[in-house]
């Protein structure tokens, strides 16, 4: 049997990475992309559910009745840890100074056979267009794209037993209860990818910008230097008196984009949300027609899938005498890749409202792509009940397991009746066998979880 001699309870500590959108300051995974301002697009977390509350070992103890029995109530459930979309919401910058979310614990059982108050759940906030993966796994978690659509990550602890669940016509005084089931706690990598219809892209200086403030409401900086635009850009472009569209400006690709050259790599997840593409070419640059291949390049090489969508390709600036001096060699050379050229001027508003036109009447060809909401938050590899023994470089033993840590962690080990339940565990599941076919011998330590344990045959 295994004999309790004394507990240690270690506090993990977590370092949660934090990521922001421009200049990399690191190589060592904590640190971040950051540009001054306010947008935030991917971020590391920490979430944790809240704990059980603990069942209670109590008698009833009234005048006049000496044998009043057990009566120790059980303990609350702990709070879930919910992530929920919120419509107002637009970046990750509101994770920016709280890297850590946790759900309320359970409120442990009381006499008088009262069950202890349930934990309340945490609801974290997301814009729409968030993704969650696992951080430490990789795994796809969920795709949060709908105003009040929620996702469970970590399921609140149930509250544990209190000692009236045990009374028998054998045990009518028993000293056994359990304490709360632990929480969970887990890293979440979310990612935004921006929700927009009509996405507008090019290289730097191209008249993203000036095209978006044309056909919207939005209000974004322009200037004539290259990278003025330093993150996406959200507007709504109204089609008529019933139809809007949500337009997206991305900061300007460059060649290398896809493995992270200039701001390309940040902002090209944005583009995958959209469903129709705007690609804006400088008539004022040697060659539109080289810049418009390695733009849909940098796309292939970053997500196939993004080399597929529709493009309106339009050429700026053609109010630039320069551009009309050569329009016509440029329009021969993109008609000798059957490549439809339309003509605008974002600054002087020329043909702006036609692209907006052509762009729509290819998103109503274009089907809104399902996101399954089914994804499954925790998938168990291997059976809980299973449990591995390993020998340390000190000599001692660890027991290692789903069920036989939890199990640990609900035990009153000060209580004779909790402790025997908790030895008469290990027998069922096999441990003690197992222990002693490994060699283990009297006096030798034992690890499970937290707790540290003496081995006696």
């Amino acid at each position: 049997m295994i004999k309790i001699i004394r507990l240690l309870f270690v506090l993990p500590a977590y370092l949660c990475n934090r990521f922001f959108c421009l200049a990399d300051l690191g190589e060592d995974g904590r640190g971040a992309r950051y540009n001054g301002g306010m947008f935030i697009d991917h971020v590391n977390i920490h979430v944790r559910s809240g704990k059980g509350g603990d069942g209670m070992v109590h008698f009833r103890r009234e005048k006049f009745v000496p044998l009043g029995g057990p009566d120790g109530g059980d303990g609350g459930r702990g709070g879930n840890l919910i992530f929920e979309v919120k419509a107002t919401l637009n970046t990750l910058s509101a994770f920016r100074q709280n890297e850590k979310f946790a759900a309320d614990d359970g409120k442990n059982g009381g006499g008088s056979e009262k069950t202890g108050r349930s934990g309340k759940d945490r609801i974290v906030h997301v814009p729409p267009g968030t993704v969650l993966y696992d951080a430490e796994t990789g795994d796809l978690l969920g795709d949060l794209t709908t105003p009040g659509q929620q996702l469970l990550v970590c399921e609140g602890g149930r509250g544990g037993l209190g000692n009236q669940h045990y009374a028998t016509s054998r045990n009518q005084a028993p000293r056994t209860a359990e304490r709360g089931e632990p929480h969970e706690e887990r890293k979440i990598r979310l990612e935004l990818k921006l929700i927009a219809d009509i996405g507008i892209i090019g290289l730097p200086n191209a008249g993203k910008s000036t095209l978006l403030a044309a056909l919207t409401n939005a209000k974004p900086k322009i200037g004539d230097y290259p990278f003025t635009t330093l993150e996406p850009n959200l507007g709504v472009a109204n089609i008529d008196e019933d139809t809007t569209v949500v337009m997206a400006d991305i900061p300007g690709l460059i060649e290398g984009a896809a493995e992270g050259a200039g701001l390309g790599h940040d902002f090209l997840r944005h583009i995958q949300r959209t469903r129709v593409l705007i690609h804006m070419l400088d008539g004022l640059s040697e060659d539109p027609l080289a810049d418009y291949s390695q733009i849909n390049s940098e796309l292939a090489l970053f997500d196939p899938k993004l080399a597929t969508k529709p493009q309106i390709v339009a050429l700026n600036k053609i109010d630039q005498p320069d551009v009309q001096e050569r329009l016509k060699n440029i329009k021969a050379s993109f008609k000798k890749k059957e490549v439809e050229l339309v003509t605008i001027s974002a600054m002087a508003r020329t043909n702006t409202r036609d692209i907006l036109i052509a762009a729509y009447q290819k998103l109503a060809d274009v089907p809104v792509e399902v996101v399954d909401e089914t994804l499954p938050v925790y998938r168990p590899e291997v059976d809980p009940n299973q449990f591995e023994i390993t020998r340390e470089d000190d000599g001692n033993w660890r027991v290692t397991g789903v069920a036989i840590e939890r199990s640990a962690k609900m035990t009153y080990f000060e209580h004779d009746g909790s402790l025997r339940r908790f030895q008469k565990l290990l027998e069922r599941l096999g441990v003690d066998n197992a222990l002693r076919e490994e060699g283990i011998e009297e006096g030798d330590t034992v690890y499970i979880g937290d707790f540290e344990l003496e081995w006696k045959d």
